[in-house]
């Protein structure tokens, strides 16, 4: 029973602090009853401020009296429910004026002037109650407001009294009813359970005033402890809408700040830390504007505000969806039926009362889906004498497998209302009400309907009932009488009296009277039903019904048990075999939960000894199952694993036990205090549980008692038993507590303590110091006081002392046991006993890990696969032998095999450093292609970047260091150093190898070094290296010392570019030293008179060079003996330079106009950069244009050369003079040209006609780029004509045929060109283009490694492939330098000369000019020519190969710039389109771009002739070769390898003579050089030959297994990136060739050369071919002699060669013959939709013997209308699929074809009319097609057979 009133308080306006007609005034209690406060509830505070909650003020008229309810919360968070009726009195202003008088001095007169005669001021009667019953406040209060008013007779004391003693019962269902004795009847009706609220129709009314989603939002907040806020103009509204929002959270409760309605006073609660719910008037709406993270609900309007910072995680989805289809059909039930054509009749929602129930009956329901089977997670740690609830939170998430993801269900279960409801609900035995009886007995009935809403719907109208009967039991309610004020009162309430004072003594002598009844009165005794509290259906079922988690794991649990059933057989291979495949699958779930079980079956009485191969896989799997296990361990596999790891072990040594758990150390959850609090409590609980069930007499038959049974079962004896029983209970459970608690200390020693405890790294990483791991127990919701010590104040673990482990752990543990002793109320005595204990555990365990740390060592290591040693180059020597590392996947995703194909990659197996690569060699670690053996390599020299990574190998859990190296021969090696490799050892390894990538002198490289010893080369002494150093330079030197005369020899010193180490070199040279001053009149000096005849040897070799072979050959000036020089050619050999004084980066031989003397070239070579002076290169030898090349013109040598001619100058100026002369120069190059003698100085095309330009010339657009277009005007008219350009982007012909052509065009640099004007006499004409800069081609080079070879997968999928090349520019790049060769060959080709002078003249210029020779003339795309090209234009002319590929340590700051790689590029681009112009194949260039950054070779090294003659490498006499098998120059190796194999021989090569290439540059046109991608991981790059020959010996020798599996199969699978394919799959000539040659061996023939063999087959293949087909190439004899059939490439005229049908496609080494319909096409030979038919294609060759002929004969075939039988020659070609026929059997020209996709059946026939005679019926037939049919006639009926025969197979064929 409780009383309805706990108070009642009169509270009037306060006039002594009153604050005027505006201002704030206060309230004050002026009468309360009783006097004295109760003991069971004090008297709130505050009430004044809740009466007014906007204030108390005086108002002008009167206003209507106003009823609400505030709650207050007291200490205790008990609720009070404050009724508070308010009405208004007047006070009268001389009363006003009265107590004004007293302030008269401060208050202005005028003040009282404005006041009205009448002001009103509030009074409110107010009554406290713990009960919340609102109308029966209501009527009570307005009662006595009635009597007051209306001044009935009843005393009102008597009336307050009777309200403050009357008692009623709290729950229990029984209507009362009371009266207050004026005439009045009421009727209390008490709920039938008090644990239900009680919520009238509030929840109804908030979803109409919300809506449905806003209210969720707002449950939802409310549930996550968000901070929401009601505002509303109505009290009441504000109180029922916090009472509707704390109705749906049942059977959660609120503990937070609950305020429904709070005064304006107290306003800055809102910014309190704390979540709250609170309403506030609508009036104070502007003050709660600056609130960020509150949630604001708007009653009135109907709007809920989510500011941005707060999110709040709504309910998981299906539930949110389902909940709210449930709430909107329970609200708008016609929103379902309104589509409806027929709806029915009525589909009103229910009453307001009971939509009110069913609307919480939703949530109810969505709260039993939400907490269903927690009862399963509640842990009992004692029963006796109180029980004693723990909830292992996470096992809880977890039943609900689709929500665990879900934050909301996390929020909530951490929270303090989840908490409450625990300590509430967890007890055992207890009164049980509706919630408990729906998850105990309904969660079936729930899964089944929750996806059909109208079962759904159902259940909830059920529950609804349920809820409205709790409030309301008795349909029939007596009638309610209580009288209101009468209209008239309320009208005459002008002369009102005030509230009177009320006598107290008569309230208190009613009280008084009361409480003596109540103490007579017998007791009222209510019988509390408490029960057991039912579980209802235990976890397992609800996780196993989400079959999604199960699925797919069945194979995979197979997987897990077959490897733990094969290691415990010790079936060790099978289980490595399995273990990839185990580690895997122990990612989900389930299979983690069934290693679990599978384990414990193996261990007998708590123990499993191993051996060490088991011990190591079982500690591999149980890692590998722990790591994905989050550190709050929701799946309870730590906890399983947590008795295994004790148990599994192996022996050591004598009586030396290694056990599991020093092995998986590494997890975070061992180190989390909440997962040792939750394993420690279910085992208590385990072991109580146990207690009890001993005591009891076999149990309850059969059934598994759960704990929770088994306490409530005891709770229900306790008060039956003895107070012995008791305590010896207490006593019992007690003991048990204590026992685990040591068991505790004990494991958590051994989780806690690393193997090795001078090693701190357990306390780095974990969480052992942390003070946050805070406990989730919901008991006491204490936070262990023992845990308020912070570790972080110690000096950091790093270098503290291993006692420090020690102390930790101790702590770490003492916290632990403290908490939960406290907990679970252990006895002081036992604790204080622990604490002693504990160091001692800990210290005995550290000794135990010693010595089993001491004999792990001892171990020999698991075996790991044998490292292989790689094969070296003769000479090659190991710098480091083999440390043994994983290679790691990179970016490229073939080797991994996730694109299908075996995953090659990681790879385990060791790297090695020799003198010239780094290499590694392994096997893959997936068991299933463990017999492989992968490969990686690269030159040591091409090393670009090698950075620190840190690695974590999927199959260890260990990080480990590790290298990422990056080469630009486009390779990768991520490597990851074994734990076996100290970490010293791998720096020695960085160490080693950057003194290696960059030695202090370019003798350092492996070129220099290579057979001599293997000892790190770091400083080279060269005295009597090099003889040839002596012969050469020191000849020339002194022999020109001696010829010029000692006046003129002016000694300087000289120092070569940057070395840092020259050693001895520089004393050589210093005596050598000589500068030739420019007075001498070098033109005096030939070449002859210079040189001794002793040192012509010596000459000689300067006039072997490749300059002067190639100056000869193209009849540029020669070099007789007499040296006289033939005046009619226009050009002459200079040996200006010999002595490289002139330009040091140029040849000693150069070619410049005859009439250009050698004094003027010395003054004009200083107007351009590095003195590199315009020479010729190459002249054209049909128009006689010449190229030339030079470097830019310095900044000053610009301006002297567009000066105009003719300004004044006063005194010709030494720069005037040369920029003369400078003219000079180019005026004679024009003079030159025989166009130019021919015109005579007119400026008129007369000579050149449109032949010159042939049409098939084709044209990169230079206009098209957008980058290069910005000619100056005159050459924009000139170059870029106004006409349409060509379809390729050409520009138009007409172009040429201007009126003006330039005989010269100097292509220049944009940059340095600015301001030139071009004079319109010169016969010359600059063209500027914009040139890609160094820094240009080295970025781009980058980002081109990073897309070919990525180091890691992308992690932006917009990343791919396609726009990281794009990103590079490469293409770009290679575009702008093929165009502007293009636009050179174009003007050449018509007759005017080029110079090409840009930059520094030794990069682009480089490109440009070899391009364009390469282009124009056909020498230069055979063997020969090209060496010779690049010998010239790269070498000779100072390409700086050493600098720009940062060879040495001076260089290593500028960086690798592969300008020549760049033009290799744009040599294979043209290879592509014109693959019968070369002798080369793609593999040759690739070979090149490969070796020119290895440094195998001398030749690429250094940055010109003049250091090359400095170091002698460049004439080295031919017998000086120290070894044989030691090649010094890429040439002599490439001219020895062409010899053995065709591996660099093109097979289409067949020239056209002098043609001139024009192909498409457009980007789109360009493809990706496979150089960059194609890996083979077999063997590691092919371009070393030697490696290739002795790794195919070594595999001869090792004797093949005898094979018993029956046939060996032909076939074998051909990997991508591991195979190469030119091996694999050769192309058939190779193979051909091959064959013949292992034929000719096996005949003990001596083979002859496969050069030979093939111009051979050539040779007679011409011979055979008729005059037309003079120029076919082809093999057909051994096509003829074997019958594999091929294509061979057939010359056509140049318009159709780029179109060749035929394309040979370079794969690795060789070549594949592929058919392309079009060498722009991919080369694949499947022909691409929307091309011509494959008849077309075929008729692109001509027809020759070696055609395809299934089947041939002659057959007599009549002839059109009237036409005679004729005897044919017919061929049916299956290939081509046609019938063809031809006049006789030697006929090359077939007269028609029948195509045999046209024919419709073949039948025989009848003879005709003008048959042959003599011939039997059947042997005619006829073939009908769609257009007409043929009639045959054969020899003999047997012959027309076979032809019908053929034909029909060859149609069902198709």
């Amino acid at each position: 029973m409780a009383r309805l009133a706990d108070y009642f308080v009169v509270v009037g306006y306060d006039l002594d602090k009153r604050g005027g007609l505006e201002g704030e005034g206060q309230g004050r209690i002026l009468q309360r009853f009783p006097e004295k406060d109760w003991e069971d509830s004090p008297f709130p505070q505050g009430i004044e401020l809740f009466c007014q909650p906007s204030g108390w003020q005086l108002v002008p008229e009167r206003q209507p009296a106003s009823f609400f309810v505030a709650v207050l919360t007291d200490i205790n968070s008990e609720r009070h429910y404050c009724a508070c009726f308010t009405f208004w009195e007047d006070l009268d202003n001389p009363q006003l004026q009265k107590a004004e008088a007293s302030e008269a001095d401060e208050v202005d007169e005028e003040l009282a002037v404005v006041q009205p005669a009448k002001v009103f001021a509030p009074k409110s009667l107010v009554l406290v109650s713990r009960l919340d019953y609102t109308e029966v406040f209501r009527n009570c209060l307005g009662l006595i407001y009635t009597i007051h008013v209306d001044g009935l007779t009843v005393p009102l004391e008597t009336v307050i009294g009777n309200l403050l003693t009357c008692v009623i019962p709290i729950a229990g269902g029984s209507q009362r009813t009371i009266t207050l004795g004026a005439g009045d009847r009421q009727v209390i009706q008490t709920p039938i359970n008090d644990s239900l609220p009680v919520s009238g129709s509030s929840v109804a009314q908030l979803f109409r005033q919300l809506g449905i989603v806003n209210v969720l939002y707002l449950f939802c907040a409310a549930l996550t402890e968000h901070k929401i806020l009601f505002l509303s103009s109505s009290y009441q509204r504000l109180t029922d809408a916090c009472r509707g929002l704390l109705a749906i959270m049942f059977p959660l409760k609120y503990s937070f700040t609950y305020v429904p309605i709070l005064p304006g006073k107290l306003l800055e609660v809102l910014s309190t830390p704390t979540p709250f719910i609170i309403g506030v008037n609508s009036f104070f709406r502007s003050e709660t504007q600056e609130l960020l993270d509150v949630i604001i609900a708007d009653l009135d309007g109907g709007t809920v505000t989510i500011p941005e910072c707060v999110h709040i995680s709504l309910l998981p989805e299906p539930l949110l969806q389902q909940t709210q289809t449930v709430l909107s059909m329970v609200l708008d039930p016609e929103l379902e039926v309104a589509d409806h054509a027929f709806p029915p009749l009525s589909t009103q929602p229910s009453a307001l009362k009971i939509q009110d129930k069913e609307i919480r009956a939703v949530f109810l329901w969505l709260f039993a889906r939400l907490f269903q089977g927690y009862r399963w997670c509640l842990h009992i740690i004692r029963i006796h004498p109180e029980p004693n609830i723990h909830i292992r939170l996470h096992t809880h998430t977890h039943t609900q497998e689709a929500l665990s993801e879900d934050d909301f269900l996390m929020k909530v279960l951490d929270g303090m209302a989840f908490a409450g409801f625990v300590s509430e609900r967890g007890p055992p035995y207890r009164a049980t009400d509706l919630f408990d009886d729906l998850v105990a007995n309904e969660v079936e009935r729930i899964r089944h309907e929750e996806a059909c809403p109208h079962k759904v719907m159902n259940h909830v109208k059920e529950l609804a009932e349920q809820l409205f009967k709790n409030e309301n039991p008795y349909p029939a309610v007596a009638m309610h009488k209580v009288q209101r004020p009468s209209e008239n009162s309320q009208n005459a309430a002008q002369n009102q009296t005030p509230f009177p004072v009320l006598d107290e003594v008569a309230v208190q002598l009613f009280i008084d009277h009361a409480a003596a009844k109540l103490k007579t009165a017998p007791p009222v005794v209510k019988a509390e039903l408490k029960g057991m509290v039912p579980s209802g259906p235990p976890l397992g079922d609800i996780v196993d019904r989400n079959g999604n988690v199960m699925a797919n794991s069945a194979r995979r649990l197979e997987v897990v048990r077959n490897c733990i059933t094969y290691i415990f057989e010790n079936k060790m291979l099978e289980a490595k075999k399995l273990m990839p495949a185990v580690l895997r699958a122990l990612k989900g779930r389930a299979a983690r939960v069934c290693l679990t079980q599978e384990l414990n079956q193996h261990v007998l009485q708590n123990r499993a000894v191993l051996d060490d191969q088991q011990f190591d896989y079982i500690v591999r799997m149980m890692n590998c199952t722990l790591q994905d296990c989050s550190h709050m361990d929701e799946h309870g596999i730590a906890a399983a694993l947590l008795p295994l790891v004790t148990a599994f072990c192996r022996k050591l040594g004598a009586g030396i036990t290694q056990f599991a758990y020093s092995c998986v150390q590494e997890h975070m959850v061992w180190t989390n205090m909440q997962f040792w609090e939750a394993m420690f409590y279910s085992d208590v609980q385990n072991h109580i549980r146990a207690l009890y069930l001993e005591t009891e007499d076999g149990g309850s038959g059969g059934r598994e008692i759960s704990a929770l049974e088994l306490a409530s079962e005891q709770n229900r004896l306790w008060p039956t038993l003895t107070k012995e029983m008791q305590t010896e209970r207490v006593q019992k459970e007690e003991s048990t507590v204590f026992s685990q608690a040591i068991h505790y200390a004990n494991r958590m020693s051994y989780l806690l303590l690393p193997l090795d405890t001078s090693k701190n790294r357990l306390l780095r990483s974990s969480g052992l110091g942390d003070v946050e791991s805070v406990s989730n127990s919901y008991v006491t919701n204490s936070i262990a006081g023992s845990m308020a010590e912070s570790y972080d104040t110690e000096s950091g673990f790093e270098d503290a002392e291993s006692s420090d482990v020690a102390n930790s752990v101790v702590r770490f543990i003492n916290r632990f046991v403290d908490k939960v002793c406290n907990e679970s109320g252990v006895t002081n005595e036992h604790l204080k006993a622990l604490h002693t204990m504990i160091p001692d555990i800990v210290q005995m365990h550290i000794e135990t890990l010693d010595a089993v740390h001491r004999e792990s060592k001892r171990l020999p290591p698991i075996q790991k696969p044998k490292l292989l040693r790689p094969t070296l180059l003769p000479g090659e020597e190991l710098v480091m032998d083999g440390m043994r590392v994983h290679l790691i996947p990179d970016g490229r995703e073939e080797a991994t095999g996730l694109m299908g194909g075996p995953p090659l990659l990681p790879a385990e197996g060791a790297i090695f450093l020799t003198t010239y690569r780094l290499i590694f060699k392994g096997t893959p670690t997936d068991p299933l292609v463990g017999e492989q053996v992968v490969t990686r390599s690269f030159p040591i020299a091409s090393l670009t970047k090698e950075k620190r990574i840190s690695v974590t190998l999927p199959m260890d859990q260990f990080v480990q260091e590790g290298l990422q190296l990056r080469s630009c021969t486009f390779q990768l090696m991520k490597i990851a150093f074994d734990e076996e490799v100290a970490s010293d050892l791998a720096e020695v390894f960085r160490k080693h190898m950057h003194k290696l990538r960059y030695p202090q002198h370019v003798q350092g490289t492996f070129a220099f070094t290579v057979g001599q010893c293997g000892k790190l080369v770091v400083e080279h002494k060269t005295k009597d290296k090099n003889q040839s150093l002596k012969t050469l330079s020191k000849n020339l030197v002194k022999s020109a010392k001696r010829t010029i005369g000692r006046q003129y020899v002016t000694r300087k010193k000289y120092s070569p570019p940057t070395w840092e180490n020259r050693s001895s070199f520089q004393s050589e040279l210093d005596e050598d030293e000589i500068s030739v001053s420019e007075e001498v009149d070098q033109s005096s000096l030939t070449l002859s008179s210079t040189i001794r005849s002793s040192d012509r040897q010596t000459m000689s070799n300067v006039v072997e060079r490749a300059c002067c072979r190639d100056y000869q050959r193209l009849g540029l000036g020669t070099l007789s003996n007499s040296l006289t020089r033939s005046k009619n050619e226009p050009f002459r050999i200079s040996t200006v330079n010999r002595m490289y004084t002139v330009c040091r980066s140029y040849p000693g031989l150069l070619i410049v106009p005859q009439s250009i003397p050698d004094t003027t070239i010395q003054r004009i070579c200083r107007c351009y950069r590095q003195n590199r002076f315009p020479v010729v290169c190459w002249r054209n030898s049909r128009t006689k244009a010449v190229l030339l090349r030079s470097a830019g013109l310095h900044a000053k040598g610009v301006v002297g050369f567009f000066k105009s001619p003719n300004a004044p100058t006063a005194v010709p100026s030494q720069a005037d003079s040369t920029s003369l002369e400078q003219e000079k120069y180019l005026q004679a190059i024009i003079s030159s040209m025989p166009s130019y003698s021919e015109s005579s100085g007119r400026n008129t095309l007369s000579g050149f006609t449109s032949t010159h330009m042939s049409t098939s010339g084709k044209w990169g657009s230079i206009r098209g780029s957008g980058r290069l277009s910005a000619y100056n005007p005159d050459v924009g008219t000139r170059l870029a004509g106004k006409e349409s350009p060509q379809p390729n982007g050409g520009p138009s012909e007409a172009l040429f045929l201007r009126q003006q052509r330039a005989y010269l065009y100097i292509i220049g640099d944009k940059a340095q060109l600015k301001g030139g004007k071009q004079d319109s006499f010169q016969q010359w004409e600059v063209v500027p283009i914009e040139v890609c800069d160094v820094r240009q081609v080295k970025n781009s080079f980058k980002k081109l490694m990073k897309a070919c070879v990525p180091s890691s997968p992308p992690s932006d999928p917009n990343m791919s492939f396609l726009r990281c090349l794009e990103d590079s520019e490469w293409m770009a790049l290679l575009h702008r330098v093929l165009q502007v060769s293009v636009l050179v060959v174009e003007l050449l080709d018509t007759g005017s000369s080029v110079m090409v002078s840009l930059e520094d003249g030794w990069d682009v210029t480089t490109q440009v000019v070899s391009l364009v020779q390469l282009l124009s003339d056909p020498y230069y795309r055979t063997f020969d020519g090209f060496r010779l090209l690049v010998e010239k234009e790269w070498l000779s002319f100072g390409h700086r190969f050493s600098h720009r590929g940062a060879q040495t340590l001076g260089s290593q700051s500028s960086g690798f710039t592969p300008v020549f790689l760049q033009f290799l590029d744009c040599v294979h681009q043209i290879h592509l389109q014109f693959p019968m112009e070369f002798e080369f194949s793609q593999y040759y260039l690739k070979f090149l771009a490969y070796h020119y950054v290895s440094n195998r070779f001398r030749t690429f090294l250094l940055d010109s002739d003049y250091e090359r003659i400095e170091l002698g490498v460049l004439y080295e006499e031919k017998g000086e070769r120290k070894s044989p098998q030691v090649c010094k120059s890429v040439w002599d190796y490439i001219d020895r390898l062409n010899k053995k194999t065709p591996i660099f021989y093109n097979y289409m090569f067949s020239p056209e003579d002098y043609e001139v290439l024009r192909p498409y540059t457009f980007v789109s046109n360009l493809k990706v050089w496979d150089f960059y991608m194609e890996e083979t991981l077999s063997e590691g790059p092919s371009y070393d030959w030697e490696l290739r020959g002795r790794q195919e010996r070594v595999a001869e020798e090792t004797p093949e297994k005898p094979d018993t599996s029956g046939t060996k199969s032909q076939r074998r699978v051909v990997w991508p990136c591991y195979d190469s394919l030119s091996k694999v799959v050769p192309d058939a000539i190779t193979k051909l060739l091959h064959d013949l040659q292992s034929l000719e061996a096996e005949l003990g023939q001596t083979s002859e050369k496969w050069k030979d063999t093939w111009d051979k087959i050539k040779t007679t293949q011409r011979t055979e071919t008729k005059l037309e087909s003079k120029r076919m190439t082809a093999c057909g004899d051994i096509l003829k002699t074997h019958s594999s059939f091929s294509f061979l490439p057939l010359p056509q005229p140049s318009h159709q060669r780029r179109s060749q049908g035929v394309y040979l496609q370079e794969s690795g080494v060789g070549s594949s013959i592929n058919l392309a319909l079009d060498c722009e096409a991919s080369a694949t030979s499947t022909p691409v939709a929307g091309r011509p038919s494959t008849s077309t294609l075929y008729s692109q060759f001509q027809s020759t013997e070696s055609e395809n002929r299934s089947f041939e004969g002659i057959l007599f075939k009549k002839g059109a209308l009237l036409k005679p039988w004729k005897p044919r020659w017919f061929v049916l070609d299956k290939t081509k699929h046609q019938l063809r026929y031809y006049e006789s059997r030697q006929d090359k020209d077939c007269k028609g074809v029948i195509e045999l996709a046209d024919v419709e059946s073949v039948t025989p026939g009848t003879p005709a009319m003008g048959a042959p005679k003599n011939i039997e019926e059947k042997a005619f037939f006829d073939l009908k097609t769609t257009k007409r049919v043929y009639n045959f006639c054969a020899q003999d009926s047997l012959n027309a057979q076979l032809w019908m025969d053929s034909v029909q197979s060859c149609l069902s064929d198709a």
